[in-house]
């Protein structure tokens, strides 16, 4: 059955995919394969970034499941008619079959109406002179505001106003529709980085890290993995919703200490009364500190890896051991807890392959990967991400950074095994990024690190190749996106 999801003008690129996730999640999908998500539509005259989808799920159960647990959805109805003008709406309710309207009609069930109008707020006398004109259809029950059985929505988008940014409709539309299921913003509120213990500089929103769980199809007893934990904001995120979870972070300081006893990523998760993380720990994303034998272990690994904007990456090592002018050496054994690993610079593409090849062997067979990867505002394509043979794309978000760049938001599930002609070219490729560490680093600078192509004024600190893409004064020579475009829409 086709029903009506009325979404939240905000992060436009996720709100799809999050229906598609949680409809898989609650047991259907309309494709067999990763990436063939739901049937959805929409009336002809609607901007494809317009709040105003119908997709098709197989009973009202499923439909009132994803609509709970959704974020980005305003809720989610059944639509008894729908017309561009007030005789069209009436013609389209009476003609909606009997059978379906009766049982919400009857005289021993209570109702609400909501007025709403995209775009513009109602004042009370408007959205009362609404309610009194919907004549045209027959209730018999009691009309209660607190906690209703049912509850009805008239909604409507004017045509002849810009609607949040939106090109207008060439005319008025009008539904009239019964909820099935309302979405749930409270927990974005709950876990707002503003009320959190501890913070670091690159936490992940609250409301970010949630949708991540989401897409990674996170669900009680599952075992979930941050290579890049940091101060655990995707893993409470995780735990949220039943997880098991386990982290990993370069620096000893931030998993190991904190900043004391009652602020620290632990103290974290007892604010919220979730479970503990199975274990945290001080690991190298470039050497993992798994065992060869050991794999399919993670149900899902989810993560923010450093691409260098407000913090670069960092691998194990030190310049001078991995410049060959220092030896590998053995720390004593009075200094081992103290001591704090040297690290070197770890460019995007040797820490996406890593995480690629960990991921490949350590996820279960349906497991999915969901990480953030940086791209110029004009190539958050498929054709620009990162592939490997273990993983099929699922789906991408784009948030929006600057006029220059985004991140997108890539899902990725993994669809056949680990094997051992993949195992020999990751210890290849392996080899090849430490012997030609200072080549690719060189390289890496030449070309412009993502950080100075975000925040330098003119470009020109880019390189040549970001400099002809770009203008002199740092904006695309693309045609721009829509200004109602930015980083939560």
């Amino acid at each position: 059955m086709w029903y009506l999801c009325y979404f939240l003008h905000r992060l436009l690129d996720y709100r799809l995919p999050e229906v598609e996730a949680l409809a898989k999640l609650y047991g259907f999908s309309e494709g067999e394969k990763p990436g063939q998500g739901l049937q959805w539509k929409q009336a002809p005259a609607h901007h494809p970034d317009s709040p105003f989808y119908y997709v098709f799920l197989p009973n009202e159960e499923v439909a009132h499941k994803i609509a709970s647990r959704s974020l980005l959805l305003k809720g989610m109805y059944e639509v008894w008619g729908e017309g561009n003008s007030k005789e069209e709406l009436i013609e389209a309710v009476s003609s909606y079959p009997e059978e379906r309207k009766a049982p919400y009609l009857a005289k021993d069930h209570t109702f609400k109406i909501v007025v709403d109008r995209f775009g513009k707020v109602l004042s009370s006398s408007e959205q009362k002179a609404c309610i009194e004109s919907i004549d045209y259809v027959p209730f018999q029950g009691q009309v209660q505001l607190k906690n209703p059985q049912y509850k009805f929505w008239l909604i409507e988008i004017d045509g002849q106003v810009v609607n949040n940014g939106l090109p207008p409709l060439e005319g008025k539309h009008m539904y009239f529709a019964r909820e099935i299921g309302a979405g749930d913003r409270s927990l974005v509120s709950k876990y707002e980085l503003s009320r959190r213990k501890y913070l670091g500089p690159t936490a992940m929103d609250a409301e970010i890290a949630l949708l991540m769980a989401t897409q990674a199809l996170v669900q009680p007893g599952q075992l979930v993995y941050d290579p890049f934990v940091g101060t655990g904001s995707i893993l409470i995120a995780a735990a949220h919703f039943g997880a098991l979870t386990m982290g990993a972070d370069i620096d000893i300081r931030v998993v190991r200490d904190g900043r004391g006893p009652d602020c620290n990523v632990w103290s974290n998760f007892k604010q919220y009364n979730l479970a503990p993380p199975l274990g945290l720990f001080r690991a190298d994303n470039n050497m993992p500190p798994w065992r060869n034998n050991v794999s399919e272990i993670f149900d899902a690994i989810i993560c923010d890896p450093p691409y260098g904007v407000r913090a670069g990456g960092r691998k194990s090592g030190g310049r001078k051991m991995l410049n060959g002018k220092r030896d590998a050496y053995i720390i004593p054994e009075e200094m081992r807890k103290d001591h704090i690993p040297s690290t070197a610079p770890y460019t995007l593409e040797e820490c996406v392959h890593d995480l690629f090849d960990m991921a490949a062997r350590l996820l279960v067979m349906g497991g999915r990967l969901v990480y953030f990867f940086p791209a110029a505002r004009d190539e958050c394509s498929e054709t620009h991400f990162p592939k490997h043979p273990c993983f099929t794309l699922v789906s991408k978000s784009e948030q929006i950074l600057s006029t220059r760049w985004s991140r997108c938001l890539l899902t990725m599930e993994k669809t056949q095994r680990y094997s051992t002609e993949e195992a020999d070219c990751a210890r290849d490729r392996h080899l090849e990024f430490k012997e030609n560490h200072l080549q690719i680093l060189q390289a890496s600078k030449e070309k412009g690190n993502l950080h100075s192509v975000v925040f330098s004024p003119s470009g020109g600190a880019a390189g040549p190749d970001l400099q002809e893409q770009y203008g002199a004064n740092g904006q695309t020579n693309q045609e721009s996106r829509p200004k109602y475009r930015g980083k939560y829409v």
